[in-house]
């Protein structure tokens, strides 16, 4: 593209066809374009590329070929993308309402490494289910993320040239350590407030896999933070998981 964007939204597909529809509706109703649209699709066989092409949404860059799995597609993208800010926007996973990009937008001023907001659960009718159970909170640095992904990894929206590529070595959690290190990199992180900006579909890769997500992630945890101090803040979490446990 002759004309850099502010954002690169990247979607990562292989055979999607069943949940993708929602997104690229997301995608083209957005009332800011200062967009490019990146699919990142893994050889699909299904109608996933037929639907994305006749979505016919400007700015669309289609990538088809086999990967080695998500995180490898991820990686493809931030090769890429042309934008200032990647989106991660997975098949299934939509904006909130057609002014999120517009004010996740209004937050760029200055170019913060990081812009980040709220996300929403909803469920494979689009019905909104709830606020995802971990809260952004209004600060964020890198410490932030010993309590856990504070952030969801759709509502994360860095700056690209802060970006590492994604440590294949974790198959589920490799989006925990990314946006750590994310944040070791930026020196400004902004909210852009409480209204979500992310519906995230609840039935994704981290939902089927939690256990051995969860696994990763006390590794990742133990790398970055220390492993004396992590298994000690892990005690603290049995409260919480008690609570999300028995209210849900």
């Amino acid at each position: 593209m002759n004309e850099k964007r502010l954002f690169s939204i990247v979607t990562v597909t292989w055979n999607a066809a069943k949940v993708i529809v929602p997104t690229l509706q997301s995608v083209r109703e957005q009332t800011c374009k200062d967009y490019e649209y990146l699919v990142i699709d893994g050889a699909s066989s299904d109608e996933t590329l037929t639907l994305v092409r006749d979505a016919d949404i400007a700015g669309t860059r289609i990538f088809s070929e086999p990967d080695r799995g998500l995180y490898d597609a991820m990686n493809k993208a931030i090769d890429r993308a042309e934008g200032q800010y990647l989106i991660w926007l997975n098949a299934g996973d939509r904006f909130a309402a057609p002014d999120s990009l517009a004010r996740l937008a209004a937050c760029a001023t200055g170019l913060p490494g990081v812009i980040y907001g709220q996300t929403q659960l909803v469920d494979a009718t689009g019905r909104v289910v709830g606020m995802r159970h971990l809260t952004a909170p209004q600060t964020l640095t890198a410490d932030s993320f010993k309590q856990g992904m504070l952030v969801c990894h759709q509502a994360f929206v860095a700056r690209r040239d802060l970006m590492p590529h994604y440590d294949l070595q974790y198959r589920f959690s490799a989006d925990y350590d990314w946006c750590i290190r994310v944040l070791q990199a930026s020196d400004k992180n902004t909210y852009c407030g409480d209204e979500p900006v992310i519906s995230f579909l609840t039935d994704g890769l981290t939902d089927k896999y939690h256990k051995k997500s969860l696994m990763e992630r006390f590794s990742i945890m133990c790398h970055h933070y220390g492993t004396l101090p992590t298994i000690v803040r892990h005690l603290g979490f049995v409260p919480r998981y008690l609570r999300r446990k028995f209210t849900t």
